[in-house]
This record gives C-alpha cells, structure tokens and sequence, in this order.
C-alpha cells in the first residue's frame, strides 16, 4: 500500500489504483497512525483522539471495531498490536510526506541549480491540497499538518531562490505574489519576491512589497523587518549590480551533458588527448573512440567534452543513438540532432523539410558547437554521411563519435580506448597507481564502506584486475561481491570460473570474453526473480521509471509490488543504473539482456508488453496537453520520447495497426506543441500504412491529423489542394471531431484558403458548443477572432476566459495574442504592451521559443509606435539571439528588420542600412528564398507607418533616451536528460 497525507488523507495499492477507507473514525485512526510515523501508539491515545475526550461507552471494543475495519481495507497483517499500542507496518518511501522530504534533502545536496529546481519541482508537485486536508480536527493532526506546511513553505522559498538563479524572475514575479499574498510576513519569501520583480523591471513594485511588509510586521507582531530584507531594500533603492538578472553567459553553459554520477579514474591523459585534438589550435574536426563494449568510451567522451564548453559557445551536445534502428537513414538521424539541439521547433516553418541532413547544415552553418554522437557501431554508414556533410558545410562544428567501429571518412582521428591500466608490480604502492585497482577499490569502498587498499589485499586485487583485464564494466560488476566475500575468496572463485570454457563467449575476441564471462557470472548468482526483471528491462530503449517498470517487467508469476525490491538489488549490484528517477542499463548489458530475453522466449510478449503501456502512457499525458497540467504532461513526453518512438516502431513492424494509430492520434498534438511537425508527418504516414485491425475511427482520426499537418509543413507556393468536404466527417467523438475540424481549418487558412479554412473553423465552433468542449471553442473563437473585425474583441475575449477556465497555457497566450492585436487596432498600446508581456511570460514557461520571439517583436513595434527606440532596440536584440540559438530565420529577419527600423527612428542611419541589409541577406540565404523574402517584405511594409506613428516622440541623438530598466532575458536552458522543447508556428 502507498498512503497520501499531503492533501486529503488517500490510499493506493500496489498497482496504483485508489483504496477507500470508509467512515471518518476509520480514516481518522488511519491518519493517527501514520502521523506517528509506523511508531507504536497507545490505545487510549488513540481513544482521545478519536473521539475528542468524550469517547463512548465501552470504548476500547469500538476502537477495536475500527481496528477491524481497518485491517480488512489495509490488509490484516498490516495494523499490528503491540505492548505499547498499535502500529501501521509502513515500508520506505510508501507515505507521500517522506518522500517529499527526500526530494527536498536531495535537492538541497546537489550543486547544480537546474537538477535542484526540477527536485525541488518534483517534491512539490506531490502536494494535492492542504496536509491531513480532511481529518485534520484531532489535536494530535494539528502538529504534524503544521510541521508539514512549514516544510512545504520552506520548499517554496528554496525553490524560488533556485528559479532566480536561473533567471527565471519574470515568471516567478507573478507567482510570487500570490504566494506572498497567502503568508505575508514570511521575510524570505518576500525577499525572493522582491529580487523577482526588481529584475523583471518593476522596481516600484519591489520598494512598495517592502513597505507592505514592514506595515503588517508593525502592526500585527509591533517589530520591524530584519537585518537581510531591510539590507536589500537598501539595494534595491541604490540599484545595486549584483541584482541585476544573471547574464545568459552566468547560466548554465548550453550542454545536455549528464552529470557525471561517479569519478572517472585512469583517463586523464587520454582526457586531455581528446581535448587537444579538439582544440582550436589543432585541425582536427572529428575524434572517433573506438574500444570494445565496456570498455568506458562514453564516459572518457563526456568527461572531455564537459570541460570544453568554453570553446564551443552555441553548445556541446550528447547525441544518444543507440536507440535507433540499423535500418535508420542520415535524416533520421539528422531529426536526433535537430530535436536534441533544440532546433526542432523552427525546421517545420522552413522549406527543403524533406532533406533534413541538408537544413541542419544550413541551420547550424554560422554556429561554433560540439556534436557527441554516441553508440554509432550500428549505424556506420549513416553516421558516415551525415558527419561528412556537417563537416563540409560547417566550418566551426566539430564531432565526436563513440563506435566499436571507426566511420573510415577523410579527416577523421580515431583514438582506441583500451581497458585501464594493470598493476606492473605486487607492492601495496605500486598496485595502487593502476587505473584498475583504483577504479575497483573506489567501487568497492561504495559497496563496502571502510574497504581499503592494503599489504593483505593488495595480491588478490591485483590478481581481480589482471583476470578481468581491467574492463571498467568488469571491474564494477564484480566489486559489490566482496560484500559476501573476501578479496582472496572472489580472485579464486574468478580464476576458478575463468579457466572453464564459456558457451556464450566463443568465438569473441579475448577481452570480450572476459566481459562476456563477468556478464555470464553475474547473471548466475541473481535469483530468478532478478534475472526476469533485468531481461525484461532490456526491451526499453532509453531508461523506464519506476511506474513503467513495474508495467512491464511484472506479470502473473511476478507481482508488481516486487518489482521495487528487485530493482533495488540489480541497482547493488551495478547491473542497472538509478539516475534522475530512472532506471536505465548500460550498452553491454543490455545487450546482454536482450539475448537473455530471446534465450527465454519472451521477447515478442515483452514487445507486445512495451507497446501497450507506452500507448497508454501518451494517452494519459495527452489528455494534460490541454489543462492546467500541460507543462507537467509536456516533460513527461518529453523524457519518453525515445521510448515512444521505439513503441510505435515496435508496433508498425508487427503490423499492429491498432496500437499505432493510437500511439500516433494521443501524440500528434505533443508533437505539434513542440513543433516536431515533420516527425508527425512521418509517423502518421507510417501508423496509416499498416493494414488491418478494426479501428475505423482511429484511421479516419489519424488522417485528418495528417492532413492538418501536410498543410503545416508544405510550401505556400507547393500547398496541398484545399480539403474537400469535411475531413473529421463519420468519427463518433463529438469532442475529437470538434478538434480535427479546428486542425484542418486552421491549416487551410494558414495556407491562403480563407473560405474552406473559415467553414471547417465555424463548424468546429458550432460542434464544440454542441459537445460543451470549452477547449475547441476557445481554440474556434481565437482563430475567428483575426478574421472578424466587428466581433474580433468579443471572440478574444472569450476564447481567452474559456482557455484561462481549462487552464491551458498555449491557448492563453493564443488568446491573449488575439487581444492585443485588437488593442493595437484600437490604438491603446499600453494594453497591447501588457498582453504581449503575459504572452511572452507563457511562451518562456513553456519553452515555446518561436512564440517568445513572436511576443518580442510585437513588443519591438509597439515601442517603436510609442517613440521608445532604446526600448524597442533592446526587445529585438533579445528576439536576435533567441532565433540565432534556435536557427529560426524568419525571427532572425524580423529582429534584425525591427533593430533598423529602431536605428532610423533615433537617427542613426548608417546602422539602420546594416540591419536592413542584413535582414535581406538572410532572406536570400535559403535555397528557396519566396516565404522569408515575403517575411522581409511584409515586416519593411510596416516601417512606414510605425516610423510615421513615433516621429513626434522619437528619440534624437541630442535627447536623452528615457530611463528604463534593463530588460530580463529568456532563459537559455539546455537538455539534460530529455530532448529540449520545442514551439508551435506563429500561426496555427
């Protein structure tokens, strides 16, 4: 059983599935215990509370009643009575409240910002209302409830401090003060609140939350504010520059690099080889580590790039391929690289979209970074091809590839990594110096605390290293043994194995069966119930949690509520790896595991396993994609997104039409949200393709997904014939129809087909109100806003209350784009300056890098039409360096439109012809120059107006610009352990 007390009091069993506790005194005495932690309470305590210090007649047998029927829910043996009273048996991490305290402790541990805001986020998303919410009327809950809102109180200053760090702050202000609003003299809070709206240019604000603090500390407590948020103020008032918000140089450098979980040992040289070659001294442009598996060739390649980040500065990049197919092409690869660079959210509004190698070398032509492509030895000839055109078309990018097999391409440095370095001589000393001994010994000293190197152990050591011929991979999986055994009792048992003939190893070269026999050995001493988890662990392509885990690996035979417990032990024993709440296998083992599943004959159940709960995973978060629990279902697909890809490939290869076309119906609107429009493309093309199955609805769905997306990704010069009819037409969900209709008119209209785009989008509307689904007419009313002068204000105005109710954060700011065009129709700029301002406050926290540009440049042109050019230069700066990062070339002509329209309206007319020029060069860039050159034409047609409209404002060289705060930059965040996220196109 799993207990809820963050909220109201919730029981769930093993499988996740809510456990009611009927009549309050039976939840009350629940609550009683587990406020006590599992410790033994007293029965007459219990008789107290219970009943408020009037308890009935006989009242020991009524609470031996409740104890009954508690026993009966719970399960019996789980209430146990002792001498001192009765206990709940809890187990670790089983009660919602400890581990939020676990994730608040680990997050406070770990030295990078980000790693403990996404804790700190974690622990606090565990929160569902008030703690004990309603059984908190004994007095015995009033301490603990107590004790835990303080905890979740602190939580939130911490992690409000984290996000300011992060530079955050715009987001974080409103949030705030809501927080504030609740707890108005916690002193911490407010500081946090303070620097956050001091940073987001609202000075006034952050000196008025000062004074309100220091009337309510005087009034309600007669002290006054202390020593740190009266020094503050005092910064505040003086300006002071450690509290401007940090530079995009202070964040954390543009790398999804994972930190490194253990000390890389016996590569140091090596290490620096590595970065040598890659140098900008050297002429080298592609490191190739080949090696043997095991044998440590991604960790020597993230421990060298890491500390070269300073030389790249538009990033380094860990480009994960294992998962892919050996039938995988160089655009496939190619979609990895543009989604893990974070280019993905631009590719779909750019032409050539079908020659993906071509439009990432233009996209990262200009751009000093470095890939690492990681696990290629089954991908060489792709691989081959796509760094062969990387490298002719980018002069400042650099690769680094981990293979078992060199690419064999003009220019390429190959390095082999060899096994660690062995003992030369028996001496406690000179053992010591090997790479060997010191990786086993630190592995051993974290399986064995207090193990250490010494005259009496230091033979036998040596004896483990040289028989393992000092493979990292080996050497790891065999230290945990000297929990059992001595160091003199595993070197004979290794000699003793090593020296019988191995079925599994032969014909593999010697090192190889050395690790192949290590991999047979450990496998032999698991139970049966580990060795079925480990296998079926091998059937996941990136890493699973624990929930997918426990889908997948149990069965009849294994129940889910063990799968924790094994996962445990293979985590002890260094065959699976437990990183950021995943569990993942190394390359070697899972390998290894895969053949273990197919010696089992489980691989295609496994398959079929896989398949479902990972369709049933994008279903789940799909229905969040359009509610108040959009971010959180957005990261979660984010980090399942190899898996995902896996599932459907697994399902289209076994022509199981009906899990694809569900997979691809409960992802279309993921991928369209983060702008992966051409992997929509492909996977609804692929879902389709598969015949059979009696899925008429999902098919008719799935093709009008994909109509939608073809006119997305189309050429307006090569746009598909306008849709006949109506394409969601004969589907049975009222709601779904509603939505496809919106897709598909919104499409159309995008592309020049105002009438049939205008008909579907009506339709849309009127289904939506038919089926009372606010979202489709909020999305209907939005898009008919900009086609209907005379009702535009009222259709914003309503879309925007109805996706404020579902709480969806993109149709908000779709919404509330609408109503700003309409203020600035009307004139009234300062209302069109605050919509766009919350616009790009929900693309930030979003991660919707094109619409934060869109919201930039529109906040560009209402300074320029109030006169303000200084304000308005900053704004397309940041619009300028946010589609750079992200390649996004119709930005990039906008911004550098809207910096020449702001040098011209100040007089500087020389910089004005350089960003006019500039913004035409980069219209001409592109093979197929007719979109951007109409972006370009369209922005310059507009400079007439807007330069007419500020010319009685405008700054001049011999006026003093206004004084205006420095605007706060977007965050720049890179990609740790997921792809990073992408955006939706300025128009649907």
């Amino acid at each position: 059983m799993r207990y809820g007390v963050l909220g109201p009091l919730a029981v769930w069993d093993a499988e996740g599935l809510p456990v009611k506790v009927p009549e309050a005194k039976v939840r009350a005495l629940l609550a009683n215990l587990l406020i006590h932690g599992g410790g033994p309470v007293p029965a007459d305590r219990l008789i107290e509370d219970l009943w408020a210090g009037s308890p009935p007649g006989g009242s020991v047998n009524t609470l031996q009643t409740k104890v009954s029927q508690l026993r009966r829910v719970l399960g019996r043996e789980q209430v146990v009575r002792e001498p001192a009273g009765y206990r709940l048996l809890l187990a670790d991490d089983v009660v919602d409240a400890l581990r939020f305290q676990e994730l608040a402790e680990r997050a406070r541990a770990h030295e990078e910002p980000a790693v403990r805001g996404d804790l700190f986020a974690d622990a606090l998303a565990l929160w569902r209302g008030p703690a004990y919410a309603d059984v908190a009327e004994p007095l015995s809950a009033r301490g603990e409830i107590d004790r835990l809102e303080e905890l979740r109180l602190t939580v939130l200053e911490d992690q409000a401090e984290v996000r300011l760090t992060l530079g955050e702050h715009l987001a974080l202000a409103p949030e705030l003060g809501e927080l504030v609003a609740r707890h108005p003299l916690r002193e911490r809070l407010r500081m946090a609140q303070m620097r956050a709206l001091y940073r987001a240019g609202r000075q006034g604000d952050a000196l008025w939350s000062f004074q309100e603090l220091r009337r309510r500390l005087a009034e309600e407590l007669g002290v006054s504010p202390g020593p740190a948020v009266t020094a503050l103020h005092e910064a505040v008032l003086r300006q002071e520059p450690h509290l401007a918000p940090p530079t995009v140089e202070s964040l954390s450098c543009r790398t999804n690099l994972p930190a490194p979980l253990t000390s890389l040992i016996g590569r140091r040289k090596a290490v620096g080889q590595v970065r040598a070659w890659l140098s900008p001294d050297s002429r080298t442009r592609l490191v190739t580590l080949t090696g043997l598996g095991g044998v440590g060739k991604t960790r020597l390649a993230t421990a060298a790039a890491r500390d070269m980040t300073d030389r790249f500065p538009d990033g380094v990049w860990l480009v994960e391929l294992a998962a892919l197919d050996a039938t995988s092409t160089p655009d496939d690869i190619a979609e990895r690289v543009i989604t893990t660079l974070g280019l993905c959210d631009t590719a779909a509004s750019e032409p050539d979209l079908d020659d993906l190698v071509g439009w990432l070398c233009r996209a990262v032509a200009e751009k000093r970074l470095l890939i690492l492509l990681d696990n290629c030895e089954h991908l060489i000839e792709p691989v081959a091809a796509l760094a062969g055109a990387v490298l002719t078309a980018v002069p400042e990018g650099h690769l680094l590839v981990t293979s078992q097999e060199a690419l064999g391409i003009p220019g390429e440095r190959v390095h082999t990594v060899p096994p660690l370095a062995l003992p030369e001589h028996t001496g406690p000393g000179a053992v010591a110096r090997a790479g060997a001994v010191e990786l086993f010994v630190e592995r051993a000293a974290a399986a064995v605390p207090g193990f250490v190197l010494d005259a009496d152990n230091a033979a036998a050591v040596s004896a483990i290293c040289r028989r393992l011929d000092g493979i990292p991979l080996a050497l790891e999986l065999v230290a945990p043994r000297l929990r059992t055994l001595s160091p003199d009792e595993l070197a004979t048992r290794l000699d003793s194995r090593f020296t019988r003939p191995e079925v599994h190893a032969r014909g593999l070269p010697a090192r190889q069966r050395t690790l192949r026999a290590m991999l047979d050995w450990s496998w032999q001493l698991l139970t049966e119930d580990e060795r079925t988890v480990l296998r079926r662990l091998s059937v996941h392509a990136d890493g699973c949690t624990l929930p997918t885990a426990e889908a997948v690996c149990a069965d009849r035979d294994l129940p889910t509520d063990r799968v924790p417990e094994l996962l445990s032990r293979l985590v002890d024993r260094s065959l699976v790896v437990r990183e950021a709440g995943r569990f993942r296998l190394l390359e070697s083992v899972a390998a290894y595991c895969a053949e273990r599943l197919a010696d089992a004959d489980e691989t295609a159940t496994l398959r079929t396993r896989f398949v479902r709960c990972h369709t049933e995973l994008a279903e789940q978060q799909s229905a969040l994609l359009r509610g108040p629990d959009q971010r959180r279902g957005l990261e979660r697909l984010d980090a399942e997104t190899v898996n995902l890809r896996r599932a459907l490939d697994l399902a289209v290869a076994g022509d199981d039409a009906g899990h694809a076309l569900r997979l691809v119906n409960a992802l279309t609107w993921y991928w369209f949200l983060r702008g992966r429009l051409i992997e929509a493309r492909r996977s609804l093309r692929a879902a389709l393709a598969v015949r059979g199955g009696t899925v008429p609805d999902a098919r008719l769905a799935a093709r009008a997904w994909l109509t939608g997306m073809e006119l997305r990704t189309s050429p307006t010069d090569a746009a598909p014939e306008p849709v006949g009819g109506d394409p969601a037409a004969g589907l049975g969900d009222p709601v779904l129809r509603a939505r496809l209709r919106w897709f598909v008119g919104t499409g159309l209209t995008g592309h020049g087909h105002h009438r049939e785009g205008r008909r579907l989008v009506e339709a849309s509307l009127a289904g939506a109100r038919s089926a009372r689904d606010h979202w489709a007419e909020a999305a209907a009313l939005v898009e008919l806003a900009g086609h209907d002068p005379a009702q535009g204000a009222s259709h914003a105005e309503l879309g925007a209350a109805l996706f404020h109710e579902v709480g969806d954060r993109w149709g908000q700011l779709r919404a509330t784009r609408a109503l700003a065009l309409v203020a600035e129709r009307d004139g009234d700029h300062t209302r069109t300056e605050r919509l766009h301002q919350e616009g790009l406050l929900a693309a930030e926290e979003l991660g919707l890098w094109t619409e934060v540009v869109e919201a930039l440049t529109c906040l560009g042109r209402t300074a320029l039409a109030t006169g303000r050019s200084r304000r308005a230069t900053e704004l397309y700066e940041r619009a300028l360096s946010v589609s750079a990062e992200r390649a996004h070339r119709r930005g990039e002509i906008r911004a550098e439109t809207g910096l020449g329209l702001a040098a011209r309206l100040r007089g500087d007319e020389e910089t004005a012809r350089r960003h006019l020029n500039r913004a035409l060069a980069k219209s001409r860039s592109t093979d197929t120059a007719a979109d951007t050159l109409d972006t370009a034409a369209d922005t310059l047609d507009t400079a007439a107006d807007i330069l007419c409209t500020a010319a009685d404002t405008a700054d001049t060289p011999d006026t003093p610009p206004e004084p205006e705060p420095e605007p706060a930059r977007p965050r720049r965040t890179g990609n740790r352990d997921a792809p990073p996220p992408g955006a939706v196109r300025s128009a649907p």
